[in-house]
């Protein structure tokens, strides 16, 4: 009986150290939908290609989670800038992403490095609590079954604004507008981690896919505890704000640019701005 006892302990703390040592790699493609209008009259020829390719390069990404039970990492795997074309001033502004995200889902926060017009800021605050919805769906994503969840949000939608030699008032068309959008997501159970991509968790499992119907991001890598042992360390460097603050400053830069280039343009400059909200 004493053998049993000794038998029964010894696996419940195997069973343990197995559960806070369990780590692992998630791979994660990023596309986003390119509602951008370009005037083929204007921009033609060599100079349109290389703006499309300049678009695209911006907005499909691959990104790697490195994640525990409890904590993750979530970063651009290569940066890698497209190059612009010359006299082409492009701006691409999002309060909604990050050079490096640190989550801690069991403390429910996050810390968030993000470098904007040549400074670095530290954004700390609560992760969201989601309100997902269940459906009986499933689907499977590689050799993973996945089951999904929609959730509504409340976000504002920036209308991507363009202006060629001048001839548009950027101002105008910056004025967001609120839309609700639906949030959908597959999870697998196989991969019991309360995270996923972005900033998106809250789920019994791992999110392999997340579509908020402009951007999708998709799993196409999964490692489970490596040999080499995950490193997962929250960035401190940067000015600490909390999210409102970076949102308020990053308006205020953007407005600035644009009071700026509309009392300097004067040639032949050209400048693509693209706000994404949300």
């Amino acid at each position: 009986m004493k053998h049993t006892c000794m038998l029964l302990v010894s696996l419940l703390l195997t069973s343990t150290f197995l559960a806070q040592d369990f780590q692992g790699e998630a791979t994660y493609k990023s596309k986003r939908k390119m509602d951008i209008e370009l005037d083929s009259t204007q921009i033609g020829g060599e100079r349109y290609n290389q703006i499309i390719a300049m678009l695209k390069k911006n907005f499909e990404k691959t990104y790697i989670l490195t994640f525990n039970k409890e904590e993750s990492i979530y970063k651009e795997d290569e940066i890698l800038e497209a190059p612009q074309p010359e006299g082409m001033q492009f701006v691409v502004a999002s309060t909604d992403g990050s050079d490096i995200l640190y989550k801690n889902t069991k403390e429910q926060r996050y810390t968030s490095q993000n470098e904007v017009f040549g400074k670095v800021f530290l954004i700390k605050d609560n992760l969201e609590n989601p309100d997902w919805t269940m459906h009986g769906e499933t689907k499977n994503i590689g050799n993973y079954t996945c089951h999904k969840a929609t959730m509504k949000r409340q976000v504002e939608v920036f209308e991507s604004s363009m202006s060629i030699n001048g001839d548009k008032d950027l101002s105008e068309t910056a004025e967001p507008k609120i839309e609700e959008i639906t949030i959908t997501a597959w999870y697998t159970m196989q991969v019991p981690v309360n995270s996923g991509p972005a900033k998106y968790q809250g789920l019994p499992g791992l999110i392999l896919e997340v579509n908020d119907g402009t951007e999708t991001i998709i799993c196409s890598k999964i490692v489970l505890n490596p040999k080499d042992k995950v490193s997962i360390v929250e960035p401190d460097k940067g000015k600490e704000v909390n999210q409102l603050e970076f949102e308020e400053i990053v308006e205020k830069k953007m407005q600035e640019m644009n009071d700026r280039y509309k009392h300097n343009r004067d040639g032949d400059g050209e400048r693509i701005e693209i706000r994404i909200g949300g």
